[in-house]
């Protein structure tokens, strides 16, 4: 959320809306989109509502927002993901709120669900900045397993509104069906990840995965609609959406 890409105005409305579907957030930070007047109105709006605030941490990239892979050293990949979970951690200071979690955007996100020593790095991050804060990694990934190796709280994440290939990445943007534009296809394979611990790749397969948060998200053109059906479907089935 919070992903402006100029710096004011920015619909914030749009991004409140989708509140009373969700336990968590995650907000831009700057780096990939955001700016500081929309982190501030967001963390305000998030404390009231009770919903979990976490960072979200992108490379410096704001042309490309965030989606295009760097190569950048250790050091500095920390000190991207420490300054950007810095910065929203002031606003949420105002409030009396600590940060719940941390979730890599973009680029940064994909190269890291595969490459370990990125992931590591960015797991002393978080861990270094408040070892009680969560991770939140791609269902399998390289994310999760440096987490657990590092003692680090994390949670496995799937995806609402993106399709999976065989290795259980997410299919690249840059290929056809790459996202789920239909409410009831959304619907159909959350209840499959949290029900089953499976997923349906773009070829067929079935594949196993750990579903511990569910992504949505919030600038696709469907958001409000699929957080609307998805939080209905899962509460039909019994399922308690918390953040904890």
């Amino acid at each position: 959320m919070g992903e402006s890409t100029h710096l004011w105005p920015y619909d914030i409305e749009k991004d409140i809306a989708l509140f009373p579907y969700l336990s968590s957030i995650n907000i831009a930070c700057g780096f990939h989109a955001g700016d500081p007047f929309t982190m501030h109105e967001l963390v305000a709006a998030a404390s009231e509502a009770n919903i979990a605030i976490g960072a979200h941490v992108s490379f410096m990239d704001r042309e490309n927002f965030g989606r295009t892979n760097m190569t950048l050293s250790p050091e500095q990949v920390y000190d991207l993901v420490v300054y950007q979970i810095g910065a929203l951690q002031a606003f949420l200071k105002l409030y009396d709120v600590s940060l719940h979690h941390v979730k890599p955007h973009g680029a940064l996100y994909n190269m890291a669900a595969a490459d370990p020593a990125l992931a590591d790095t960015i797991c002393r991050a978080v861990k270094n900045t408040d070892k009680n804060m969560i991770l939140y990694g791609l269902s399998g990934s390289e994310m999760i397993n440096k987490a657990n190796v590092s003692k680090l709280i994390s949670y496995s994440e799937v995806f609402a509104d993106r399709t999976y290939r065989d290795d259980g990445s997410l299919t690249p943007r840059s290929e056809p069906n790459a996202l789920i534009e239909d409410e009831v296809v959304a619907v159909r394979q959350v209840l499959q990840m949290v029900k089953e611990d499976m997923v349906t790749t773009t070829t067929g397969k079935k594949i196993k995965l750990d579903a511990e948060t569910v992504c949505i998200h919030s600038d696709g053109p469907h958001a409000l609609a699929f957080a609307q059906r998805i939080h209905q479907a899962l509460k039909k089935q019994g399922i308690e959406i918390t953040a904890d």
